[in-house]
């Protein structure tokens, strides 16, 4: 494993499991003060985006009463605790903490690698487990399950570079059928890198070479003319009131999510009640669908008006932006959960579920 390497561990941590567990058993059941090991940075191209969540999940859970130890993941893909390698050892848990709360963003943190290191390590942690994280993550396998389980979505191809090699034709035929415009994506990248907004059907060869440069496997998606509308998940059954994205640009790209005026969250979203109600729900069964577990943010599109609207749903993010001005907290605080409340119950239910499966025999 790059993360663990060796059989010792940093600062002379004592990790044995049977000293773990019974602290974590009580822990779950009350307002006991919890020792949260918190994963920031990651080697992703969201290192910087995952360290400022990190930062504000940290003082959400001193804010909540909790203990934090801050862990770096560098984008070597090392782990640093007080600026020392850590070293881990399966079975053993991480610094004693009762959960780990991974803030990462994007591959090599969000994509279910970090979590089987964790079910490995044998320590509670806050969000999806290993499927549903890289079920979400893969934009192409996400949008194949949704369209078997009958969920609205925009039309979609998904392409791989050893087909655009063979079958060059072939494709652009399958991506014409979409219109025009459309977009352009590595299939499991987040936060818009690598994508284009194609809108002349000669641009679309140079698109799809491009996104091949950060994936074997990308998605072209057909543009929608609806609203974007965004709704958070905190599970089992909470779904917040949905928010609309107002762009000041064209499109949703890196800029828009983080710099500066580059977008605008309107609660509730200028939608219908309607389509508000068909928003939650369907966010919480795209949830239950992929087996997502803690928390998400499902961004849908909006359509049309009165007997023609229409609410689609984009994709499902497992781990969003973490600060207490992002999307995700914004609209989990205006459903009224305060942040500090928020992140003490995300390792609430963390600690359930690892209770839950522990009780279980394998």
């Amino acid at each position: 494993m790059s993360h663990a390497q060796g059989h010792g561990t940093s600062a002379g941590q004592s990790h044995g499991a049977s000293a773990g567990a019974p602290a974590r058993a009580r822990a779950s059941a009350g307002p006991t003060a919890l020792t949260v090991a918190l994963l920031a940075g990651g080697r992703s191209s969201e290192h910087e985006v995952s360290l400022a969540s990190g930062r504000a999940v940290r003082d959400g859970l001193e804010r909540a009463g909790h203990r934090v130890r801050w862990i770096e993941v560098g984008r070597d893909g090392a782990w640093r605790c007080a600026g020392e390698p850590l070293d881990v050892r399966p079975g053993s848990g991480l610094l004693d903490a009762d959960v780990a709360f991974p803030a990462l963003h994007g591959p090599f943190g969000e994509d279910g690698t970090v979590q089987g290191l964790l079910e490995a390590l044998d320590v509670p942690y806050v969000g999806a487990g290993v499927a549903a994280s890289a079920l979400c993550m893969d934009k192409v396998l996400f949008k194949a399950l949704m369209s078997a389980a009958g969920v609205p979505q925009v039309a979609f191809v998904g392409v791989r570079a050893e087909r655009w090699e063979q079958v060059p034709t072939e494709v652009l035929g399958e991506v014409a059928d979409l219109g025009l415009p459309v977009f352009v994506k590595p299939a499991h990248l987040g936060s818009s890198v690598g994508i284009a907004r194609v809108t002349q059907a000669a641009e679309v060869g140079d698109a799809l070479d491009s996104a091949f440069a950060h994936d074997e496997l990308v998605i072209v998606e057909a543009a929608s003319p609806g609203l974007e509308v965004e709704c958070a998940v905190l599970g089992p059954a909470l779904a917040s009131v949905p928010g609309e994205i107002v762009l000041a640009g064209e499109w949703y790209d890196y800029a828009a999510k983080y710099e500066s005026g580059g977008m605008e969250l309107v609660v509730p979203a200028r939608i219908s009640e309607s389509a508000r109600e068909r928003v939650r729900r369907l966010a919480l069964e795209v949830f239950a669908y992929t087996g997502c577990e803690g928390l998400a943010r499902v961004d849908f599109f909006v359509e049309g008006a009165g007997a023609d609207e229409r609410v689609l749903v984009n994709e499902l993010n497992t781990m969003p932006g973490f600060t207490p001005t992002s999307v995700y907290a914004k609209l989990i605080e205006a459903s009224g959960v305060p942040y500090p409340e928020l992140v003490d119950r995300l390792c609430r239910l963390a600690l359930e579920r690892w209770e839950t499966r522990r009780a279980r025999r394998y």
